[in-house]
């Protein structure tokens, strides 16, 4: 099955972008995902195609408007996730990503200037407000990029070794242990030990306290939710050290 992408932008020139290359690239030309492009324009019906407004209230910028919004989001139909693209949206997760790939396509709606009028997501609730992270950007079509990348690379076939997406950061509730290739030594720094010993057993042990050390020292948020997670019961009660 091919994993539908639909983009309402207002710059669709901007896809498939980097998607059209490498991993990704070569599954689009393969049929594994597409990608379709809607112009928000395109629902404007006044003769000079407003597509924004002045904010209620007062203020700086310019704000997406709901008569505009509302029938772009009509024409992508239903069936899939739609995730609109705001930094008052919630996280996105790898959890979540990995749920939409395995989904038959997910639509994004891309906003620029102020953002969207709050109505649209009132009279859709189905819409999911999506932030990539604790950042700003010009428009949400570069955080739909990065999303749609993460979800592709998951698709079945994409990546070249089954596994490749599982021991990967965030996808245990840890980020990655450290990764060492040839040459063995360079500028006086050699690959550790364990990684040489051929000792499949110490090698996993390895990466899981490496795993386990790096998240803690840089990113205690995380840190804190997986040891939360590990000292649950199956009950649900917290087990005492």
């Amino acid at each position: 099955m091919t994993f539908a992408a639909t983009i309402l932008t207002l710059y669709p020139e901007m896809f498939p972008g980097p998607l059209g290359v490498s991993l990704a690239g070569r599954a689009l030309e393969r049929g594994d995902w597409s990608c379709e492009t809607v112009q928000i324009r395109d629902f404007a019906t006044d003769k000079h195609r407003t597509v924004d407004d002045t904010p209620a209230g007062g203020g700086a910028g310019m704000v997406l408007k709901p008569d505009v919004l509302g029938p772009a989001i009509e024409s992508v139909g239903s069936g899939r996730p739609i995730l609109a693209m705001t930094p008052r949206g919630k996280p996105i997760t790898q959890a979540r990503v990995r749920e939409i790939a395995q989904g038959s396509g997910v639509a994004f709606l891309c906003g620029r200037f102020e953002g969207f009028d709050e109505r649209i997501f009132d009279h859709y609730p189905q819409i999911e407000e999506v932030s990539l992270a604790d950042i700003v950007l010009s428009g949400g079509e570069t955080a739909a990029l990065a999303i749609l990348d993460a979800c592709i690379r998951l698709l079945p076939g994409v990546m070249g070794a089954p596994d490749s997406g599982v021991e990967e950061s965030y996808e245990n509730g840890l980020i990655e242990y450290p990764q060492y290739t040839r040459p063995q030594e360079w500028e006086g720094r050699t690959i550790p030990e364990v990684l040489r010993s051929g000792d499949h057993a110490k090698i996993a042990a390895w990466r899981k306290a490496r795993s386990e050390e790096d998240t803690r020292l840089r990113r205690p948020d995380l840190w804190d939710r997986y040891s939360g997670d590990r000292d649950q019961s199956a009950s649900g009660a917290r087990r005492k050290d």
